[in-house]
């Protein structure tokens, strides 16, 4: 196995904020679920990163039961892990880095809610580690952020990620390439 999917901060927090009625792509467990199903067959690692605020009383706080994967996404498979973090980035305040050296993973394909935010941050933190990665732009979803709408803001992370961070790409173009063949 050298190569993880991992599936950033997509839980039903989001949908219990008011910002959820703003959202770029409502849908986007059907995406995700495509690439859960792709890495699957592929062997490759699913890592289930989950944002939580512990004692912050808001709908990232583990107590008001909103911090688990939205309801329309696959559920998690014995071994695949499940990380509960704390910061921006899926690396910071989790053992991430020491699943993926144990398992021997090189290659991080990435989705996820708020694409400018968390998942980018991740993109850019597994790129300084020395992960080669994938950012599946459509694949995540974000919201409008003062004047910026949310179709700029993914224009705009696609723009500073490619090429220098990661290779940008989509589901469709990852379900061609790495698709077990119909020999």
């Amino acid at each position: 196995m050298s190569r993880a999917l991992i599936v950033v901060d997509v839980q039903e927090s989001f949908r219990a904020r008011p910002l959820w009625k703003q959202i770029a792509h409502p849908g986007i467990a059907g995406p995700i679920n495509r690439l859960v199903r792709l890495a699957r067959a592929a062997g490759d690692l699913v890592v289930w990163v989950l944002h939580s605020e512990p004692g912050s009383g808001d709908v990232f706080d583990p107590a008001q039961g909103h911090v688990r994967p939205l309801e329309e996404l696959d559920r998690p498979e014995p071994g695949e892990p499940v990380l509960y973090k704390t910061s921006h980035n899926a690396f910071t305040t989790t053992n991430l880095q020491q699943l993926l050296t144990g398992a021997g993973v090189r290659e991080l394909v990435v989705c996820g809610i708020r694409t400018e935010q968390c998942v980018e941050t991740t993109t850019r933190v597994g790129s300084d580690l020395g992960y080669r990665m994938v950012f599946v732009t459509d694949a995540t979803t974000t919201n409008p952020i003062g004047a910026l709408s949310a179709e700029a803001i993914i224009e705009r992370t696609e723009a500073v990620l490619r090429d220098r961070f990661a290779r940008i790409a989509t589901v469709a173009e990852l379900e061609s390439e790495l698709a077990p063949s119909q020999a």
